[in-house]
């Protein structure tokens, strides 16, 4: 499953991560640049554009929405001090946590798939109200398998689960993402968050929650 928009409402994103990430990043780049983590992240962003200041770069990636590698691993860094101090607390719609625990109750592996790192979304599953689900899950998967919307990253997904697609379901609210899973063989779900004004699309089966995937699915309900 996808994070923003399918577990998780946009808003939470936008308004919290990454108005907390933006405003902490001064901070990291200019005091931690020594720490092991921080200095791969700048060394990568140097290699990506190079002769461009840290900071900067990171600022145009985040209004660009740029699915960016090292943006993402300073982000989970600047989430993490965050979470762990309880300036930040991970947001799921109602329906999610209890769906997720039946599902997996029942013997359903959950993997996540997001273009956040594997280090934020543990950090947004680990510190719901509902508790830390992040036992829940089999795996978290993150753009290093490859970009959301190529077909090769859920073959990837696929073979990393040591399962084949055609016994996967991958649920997102992005159409293009779910024309790439169905591409590689897995079954599909739109999740039309009401909440996200998220537009239903017509080459895949449509929810408005995991309540209703549970149904079109034969899933256990919570």
């Amino acid at each position: 499953m996808d994070i923003e928009g399918t577990t998780t409402p946009i808003a939470f994103v936008h308004r919290a991560l990454f108005a907390y990430a933006r405003a902490a990043l001064p901070g990291l780049l200019r005091d931690r640049a020594h720490e092991p983590a921080i200095a791969a992240a700048i060394a990568a962003i140097a290699d990506v554009a190079p002769g461009c200041d840290p900071l900067a770069q990171c600022l145009t990636w985040m209004d660009q929405d740029a699915k960016v590698t090292p943006l993402k691993a300073l982000q989970g860094i600047a989430w993490a001090d965050g979470y762990a101090d309880g300036s930040l607390q991970g947001e799921l719609y109602p329906d999610v946590a209890a769906a997720l625990r039946a599902w997996h109750a029942a013997g359903v592996r959950l993997a996540v798939y997001s273009s956040g790192s594997q280090a934020a979304q543990r950090l947004i599953f680990g510190h719901t109200p509902d508790g830390d689900l992040c036992v829940l899950f089999s795996a978290f998967l993150d753009t290093r398998i490859g970009g959301k919307r190529e077909v090769s990253s859920y073959a990837t997904a696929a073979s990393s689960l040591e399962t084949v697609p055609t016994r996967m379901l991958f649920l997102s609210d992005v159409e293009a993402e779910l024309d790439a899973a169905a591409g590689a063989g897995l079954l599909t779900c739109q999740l039309v968050r009401a909440a996200d004004a998220t537009v239903a699309g017509t080459r895949h089966p449509v929810a408005a929650d995991f309540g209703a995937v549970a149904l079109r699915f034969g899933l256990p309900q919570a």
